[in-house]
């Protein structure tokens, strides 16, 4: 008999459901700020990285938006959301179709924000590289978008987080999936690193350079989670 193995619900995934209750039975209401990352982690009895995980995934739903500096708020209610059915689980072909568009986007990107970046810039990329190997997801999401608000464009800041809102969960299962494959890990970091510092040296050309070879090489990867877990 081929009986599959259940798997045990990841603790973010419970927070989110959780959240999503109180919000429901109107405990936390519209337009207000949800606890801290600290109260949350006493309320839910779970640590600081499964509630920023489960913050970055009803980020990611719509349901809450950040404030940098202030908290994390419940989002109002918005019509067209009615209207809009997230993918959930990229296929191969979609995969390749946002790397598509990643790749003419990211090395410009990554070019310009090694031209235009402040001193502040280099802080949150500095910021993000340090908490890589804790919260890897959150790391690599806070990395990119530092990147693009580098690039000093509002239109480029607002396109990656919907491109990085939009795979979100398959995000967060990639760097799941890699966890086991630390040589993979090392590269991913190496790659940031490298891009860190090109923009720090304001090396444009090479910063384009080593975006597009850290893409190519995350495509790669996630098409391999793809494909391992749809065995």
């Amino acid at each position: 008999m081929n009986v599959e193995k259940i798997s045990r619900k990841k603790i973010s995934e419970s927070v989110v459901e959780q959240i999503e209750k109180m919000i429901q039975a109107g405990e936390f209401k519209a337009g207000e700020k949800l606890p801290s990352v600290r109260e949350l982690c006493d309320l839910f009895g779970v640590g600081r990285s499964s509630v920023r995980d489960a913050i970055t995934t009803l980020q990611g739903k719509g349901t809450v938006y950040v404030k940098q500096g202030e908290g994390t708020f419940i989002c109002k209610f918005d019509s067209t959301k009615l209207f809009y059915h997230p993918i959930l689980l990229p296929s191969a072909r979609d995969i390749t179709e946002l790397f598509q568009v990643r790749k003419i986007l990211e090395p410009g990107i990554a070019e310009m924000a090694a031209l235009n970046r402040s001193y502040n810039d280099l802080k949150l990329l500095e910021e993000s590289l340090s908490k890589q190997f804790i919260s890897r997801w959150e790391a690599d999401y806070h990395f990119h978008q530092a990147i693009a608000k580098a690039a000093g464009n509002e239109i480029l800041i607002q396109f990656m987080q919907f491109i990085s809102t939009t795979t979100q969960k398959a995000m967060v299962d990639f760097h799941h999936y890699i966890e086991r494959n630390e040589e993979a890990v090392q590269k991913i970091a190496k790659h940031h690193d490298q891009i860190y510092q090109s923009i720090t040296l304001s090396e444009s050309k090479k910063a384009h350079l080593q975006m597009m070879e850290h893409l190519q090489f995350v495509e790669q990867l996630l098409q391999s989670s793809l494909a391992e877990s749809a065995k």
